[in-house]
């Protein structure tokens, strides 16, 4: 069996390995199917049914049973989750988690920060993911910023792509085509011995595209190229060192001015990597984890035909320790300095910088067997607005009898404001802002049933936001306005149900049902944000060869631009054929049902599609 756990919480995994008993001979085994863990949660390894926070995981089997292009459209059918696209692939792309938009949720990628320093929030484009060679992803809900610092108000997306490899040197070699000029490719390498672990991924999609406005008839397409390397080498017992890169390079086209604009379009180019040092001391009691990393976003906005730039940068050093007390008792600390600046942005100058330095630790505390608490405190020192501090507690308690698992937690959290609301020229920017902050609640019931074959959950959630930075109108300005703090607070309250059942051997079904209420300080609907909605899976394996998966979403009550959007039913769909043990074709289709629908006013969404592809490991 091997192992493979990436430093400082940057991974999750669902762990397998046999287990054979000193009397029976080698060809007797036991296979032992162990608990998923996750890192992200409490950043080190915790079983997911000992973690109070609530955390929502893709793995790589999931990706690979839906084939779908961009990594948005795997958070879409997450509870809680949800996405609004300004057209097709390519066009800017919100992820709103219960209730709070993309500004509000960090997003690491094998550890690198990779939200944009440059725009007038600090958010990630998730229009540029895509989803070639990721092995899990986890979704953390909540305030978190007391583990992982400013933006993290309604939760953590964090991405790997090292996961397990097997030993060995393996090659993976996937292509598909199909609808509105669509073709992708991706080539993957991993390599694993004992002590050593390697991916390298490169993933490119073409699409023609549609039109980014409803009323369109011009085409806006998309070219992404993504490419990632990630790796650790443990040296010995106590030592090993690890690194990551990944270089995102994408031309999206949208209509900027009017519905048929062909001179309008956005090139990104972004470049981060992450490199640091394990060393372990007292017998693996005591661990330290060093790291440094940097991003680098470089954007060229046209619109209409003249075009801007945006440039901004990253560099954070981290570390991070704990210290193994007793069996039940976890103490962990860490310390972390970032520089954000902007070059040049919009205006065609330096915008500024910033520096922001923080403290954390944490108990994770086991005082009765299947009780597990935690509770952490953070102070951040920022270079214009000075001190703030954070703090999270968790618990989950499992009734072992009855398979029932109670789960809570309650974190602040805190936003910084970005270089462009602090610095944005013609007083648009404010350097007198403070960050906005936040509260959150949840607390759930998890069921185990039918020896857990059926797993159900219910959570209760509620975030408020203070403070919060909004665009004030003031026509005396040049711009017509400034930045300010807005009285009031910001809630968003809600419900997330969802199920597994691996109901046989060959059918596995699951579903969610979320209900969101998230409303601005006056009382009004936050925009994009369905109240209500449904998502339900399944995947079945008739025979050996043959798998089919379909999944369907059903959104309900959403508002934008001062109108009530049309729900919408989305169908998709894929049948696989093993060809061989190493080589799969496939056949895929999206919005079956040929909904015309939309998540942003006015912007339009892809009919009808269908996709083939191929998918080959050697």
């Amino acid at each position: 069996m091997r192992t493979t756990i990436l430093a400082a919480g940057i991974c999750s995994l669902t762990l397998t390995g046999t287990v054979r008993a000193q009397d029976e001979s080698p060809q007797a085994t036991d296979v032992i199917e162990l608990k998923t863990i996750s890192v992200t949660a409490n950043r080190t390894p915790t079983q997911k049914n000992k973690v109070g926070s609530k955390v929502e995981q893709i793995t790589q089997a999931e990706i690979g049973a839906k084939s779908r292009p961009v990594l948005s459209d795997y958070l879409n059918l997450l509870p809680g989750v949800s996405v609004a696209r300004n057209g097709g692939l390519g066009g800017t792309t919100g992820l709103f988690v219960r209730g709070l938009g993309s500004g509000y949720v960090k997003t690491l990628y094998n550890g690198i920060d990779i939200s944009d320093p440059t725009g007038t929030q600090v958010l990630t484009h998730y229009q540029y993911l895509l989803t070639g060679g990721i092995s899990n992803v986890d979704v953390l809900k909540g305030s978190q910023s007391t583990l992982y610092g400013s933006s993290a108000i309604a939760g953590l997306v964090n991405i790997s792509t090292l996961g397990q490899p097997d030993s060995g040197i393996h090659h993976t070699v996937e292509a598909e085509g199909g609808s509105f000029g669509t073709v992708r490719g991706r080539y993957g390498f991993t390599a694993a011995n004992e002590g050593s672990g390697f991916a390298g991924n490169i993933s490119g999609l073409h699409t023609d595209g549609i039109s980014a406005r409803a009323d369109g008839r011009e085409r806006d397409g998309l070219d992404s190229l993504n490419i990632d390397l990630t790796a650790e080498h443990r040296i010995n017992e106590a030592f090993s060192v690890f690194g990551s890169v990944l270089h995102l390079n994408s031309k999206a086209e949208f209509d900027g001015n009017g519905p048929d604009d062909p001179d309008s379009y956005e090139r990104a180019r972004m470049t981060g990597g992450r490199f640091g040092l394990n060393f372990d001391l007292m017998d693996g009691r005591l661990k330290n984890t060093v790291s440094a990393q940097g991003f680098k976003s470089d954007r060229e906005s046209v619109w209409d035909g003249s075009p801007s730039l945006f440039i901004g940068t990253r560099q954070k050093i981290d570390y991070q320790g704990s210290f193994e007390a007793t069996e039940r008792v976890l103490l962990q600390y860490g310390l972390d300095h970032e520089k954000q600046e902007a070059d040049d942005a919009g205006g065609g100058s330096p915008l500024g910088k910033f520096d922001l330095t923080g403290a954390w630790a944490q108990a994770v505390l086991e005082p009765v067997n299947d009780l597990v608490l935690t509770a952490g405190l953070r102070h951040d020192e920022h270079s214009e607005f000075g001190g703030h501090t954070t703090y999270r507690g968790t618990a989950s308690y499992l009734f072992a009898i009855t398979g029932t698992r109670l789960h809570s937690s309650y974190g602040t959290g805190f936003l910084a404001p970005s270089l462009y609301q602090l610095y944005a020229p013609s007083s648009v920017g404010n350097p007198n802002l403070q960050p906005e902050t936040s509260r959150s609640f949840d607390i759930g019931v998890e069921q185990q049933l039918l020896g857990g074959a059926l797993t159900a959950d219910v959570t209760y959630f509620h975030i408020r936001v203070d403070d919060k930075i909004d665009w004030i109108n003031d026509f005396s300005y040049p711009w017509g306005g400034y930045y300010d703090q807005t009285p009031g607070t910001t809630r968003s309250k809600g419900v997330e149900a969802s199920f597994t059942y691996a109901a046989t051997g060959w059918l596995d079904l699951g579903g969610s049902y979320t209900y969101t209420d998230s409303r601005k300080a006056d009382g009004t609907r936050n925009v994009r944000i369905p109240r209500h909605a449904v998502v339900l899976s399944a995947e079945a394996r008739p025979t050996e060869k043959w798998t089919i998966g379909a999944d369907v979403k059903f959104v309900a009550d959403v508002v934008d631009g001062g109108a009530k959007l049309d729900d919408y039913v989305l169908l998709n769909a894929k049948v696989a054929y093993q060809l061989t043990e190493s080589t799969q074709i496939y056949l895929r289709g999206e919005n079956l049902l040929n909904e015309n629908y939309q998540t942003v006013k006015d912007y339009g969404t892809p009919g009808i599609a269908a996709f083939a592809g191929i998918k080959a490991k050697f």
